[in-house]
């Protein structure tokens, strides 16, 4: 799993949780999920469906959403599609006969698709390994983003009896996720729920008094920086656009008033950083799954702690330090009043009612905001300080690049330089700058000055198609700089902090193999160089791993990532490390040395995960 991760994703590591529910996924299992935004929801099925024989199906809402992760996946190397409304029908058929020939492992498809019958017809005909649906919150009445079209996808069920189910959102109330797993017959998967802490936020709430003002502030602070800004209705959002041009600050108006065409053009402006400052109604979700938002604000009361939250989760998805800023008066309270009174339903007018009351206590608070939202969202465990919202940290003036003092000072000049790059690379191929390398990435780059391409594979986000794709045209002009300064390159600190373990005396033969393992020499090459046979080669390093010897299992290559799913998954329903029992399960076409290779890693990420 983690050097599919490094391979396509850049990543050296799993986020919390990321690695858990992966692992839970790939055994063939149904899960609920949720995690904030940002925290990676997508990798835990976009990571599975590259381990999967057939295709993984992910249900998703968004167009933009939809392009935006497809975009991002073939830049990482990996086959993907979707199919919406915006596409030609003979594009729509050149996608179909691509899945039904196994050439996509991700099929992205809007929910009210799923309801045609000819489409259903259509995705019977795919092997599909795993369905994944994405903003499962839009399934429930009780969500705050309820879509009647999500309720179609109870005939997921019926459809594909006998296939795995991921479910993942961002925001759902202990009322909301009891729904999602109802509807989705979910009841007896397990709910793994990360943190809905975003770390890297600064949450602050202002007077609404001279509130532009305040707002030009902010973005002349953030030159050139990606920033949305919320409004409550279309003619706000006109208003502060017009306001910020008079400013000379460049800026788009979205809003549902505008045709699906020109909502597509500013997008699009917008995610290429073409345009930096979107200006939105609270009432439209843009679907924009862009991570280099440094700024979200509010101009008026969002209607509910779940829209809130949602929103200013487009800040920092990248996990890079990014700011949250809500004007507040109490007349925001009545345009919400108004608004509630015109709905039709008495439920629905209670409920609003409530969710407002519990946007105005969030603004009127004396106590730490983070942890408010956190309680809401039925989290507990957290400090009595965050020291990064206005009420922990009243005098803040800054936000840091990172949490991290160390992934905080980098060369800004050369910095630029690079952004300049990653806009010209870009600009030739067509996709969003960030596809071509992060901001974290561009910071490690600056900051360590890699001057190699074994150097560049070292920095975070660059995989293996990145550093083939990209890698060059940044070691050069690294190297231009980095030899007209004078500067050499730095070596990064590791990533992981090493655990001290005590020393553990093993026997000589023992340690002769783990030696020549951890020059990287496959088992097969070993058991050659020993004359031994590869059983006995895994013996000894399990029996290396049970004296707590530190063993990297990353160069494994005798056995593929198929057959170790399949055989994973068979521990995992064994419920059992004895070799027998799996190796009747799955029969003669397993061998006995396949088997005790795929328990020896599963061991191995056992006490890994017991360590960390």
């Amino acid at each position: 799993m983690e050097q599919l991760l490094k391979k396509h994703f850049g990543y050296d590591a799993f986020r919390p949780l990321q690695g858990e529910v992966i692992l839970h996924v790939v055994t063939g299992k149904d899960a609920l999920v949720l995690m904030p935004t940002g925290g990676g929801k997508s990798l835990c099925y976009q990571l599975p469906a590259l381990v999967f024989h057939g295709i993984t199906l992910v249900i998703s809402p968004l167009i933009a959403l939809m392009k935006d992760q497809v975009d991002a996946l073939r830049a990482n190397g990996i086959p993907a599609a979707y199919i919406n409304s915006t596409l030609p029908v003979s594009e729509v058929m050149k996608i179909e006969q691509q899945a039904k020939r196994g050439e996509i492992k991700l099929l992205y498809l809007a929910p009210e698709r799923f309801a045609v019958p000819q489409v259903q017809v259509f995705l019977q005909s795919l092997h599909i390994s795993l369905l994944a649906v994405d903003e499962a919150h839009c399934i429930s009445e009780w969500g705050h983003d309820f879509r009647p079209e999500y309720r179609n996808l109870r005939q997921l069920r019926t459809l594909f009896p006998n296939v795995p189910l991921v479910a993942l959102t961002a925001t759902a109330n202990v009322r909301v996720r009891e729904d999602i797993r109802e509807q989705l017959s979910l009841t007896q998967a397990p709910v793994f729920v990360s943190s809905f802490n975003r770390s890297n936020l600064t949450y602050r709430v202002q007077p609404k008094k001279k509130a532009f003002d305040h707002l030009l502030n902010e973005i002349r602070e953030r030159k050139n920086q990606a920033i949305i800004i919320y409004c409550f209705s279309r003619k706000s959002t006109e208003k502060v656009v017009a306001d910020l041009r008079v400013n000379r600050i460049s800026a788009e108006a979205y809003h549902a008033g505008l045709s699906p065409g020109k909502r597509s053009e500013i997008q699009e402006r917008f995610i290429h950083d073409q345009v930096s400052i979107i200006v939105a109604t609270i009432a439209f979700g843009m679907g924009i799954d862009k991570p280099d938002v440094r700024l979200v604000v509010h101009m008026d009361l969002p209607k509910s702690i779940e829209s809130y939250y949602q929103e200013t989760g487009r800040a920092g998805r990248d996990g890079i330090s990014s700011d949250c800023l809500l004007f507040f008066s109490k007349g925001d309270r009545f345009k919400q009043e108004l608004f509630i009174q015109n709905m039709a339903s008495p439920k629905e007018r209670d409920r609003a009612r409530r969710q407002l009351q519990d946007m105005i206590e969030y603004c009127e608070l004396s106590s730490c905001r983070r942890k408010f939202i956190l309680r809401y969202f039925g989290e507990n465990n957290i400090e009595k300080v965050c020291n990064n919202c206005d009420i922990c940290v009243p005098k803040k003036e800054s936000t840091l690049l990172s949490n991290n003092t160390e992934q905080v000072f980098f060369d800004d000049e050369l910095h630029e330089i690079l952004r300049d790059i990653r806009q010209d690379i870009a600009n030739t191929r067509g996709i969003p700058p960030y596809m071509i390398v992060g901001d974290q990435t561009l910071q490690d780059m600056s900051r360590y000055y890699p001057q190699s391409l074994s150097s560049m594979s070292r920095m975070f986000g660059i995989g293996k198609e990145k550093l083939n794709q990209y890698g060059q045209q940044f070691v050069t002009k690294i190297q231009i700089y980095a030899k007209t300064k004078g500067i050499a390159e730095i070596q990064p600190r590791e990533n992981k902090k090493r655990k001290e373990t005590g020393v553990v005396l093993i026997s000589s033969t023992i340690q002769q193999t783990v030696d020549l393992f951890a020059e990287k020499k496959s088992i097969t090459d070993i058991a050659a160089l020993r004359n031994m046979s590869k059983s006995t080669i895994i013996g000894h390093l399990e029996q290396a791993l049970e004296q707590k010897q530190q063993l990297d299992l990353s160069h494994i290559t005798d056995i593929s990532i198929h057959r170790f799913g399949i055989i994973a998954r068979a521990f995992e329903q064994a419920g059992t490390y004895m070799l027998a029992p799996i190796r009747t399960d799955l029969g003669e076409e397993y061998s006995y040395d396949e088997i005790r290779l795929v328990r020896l890693m599963l061991k191995a990420h056992s006490i890994r995960l017991g360590e960390e």
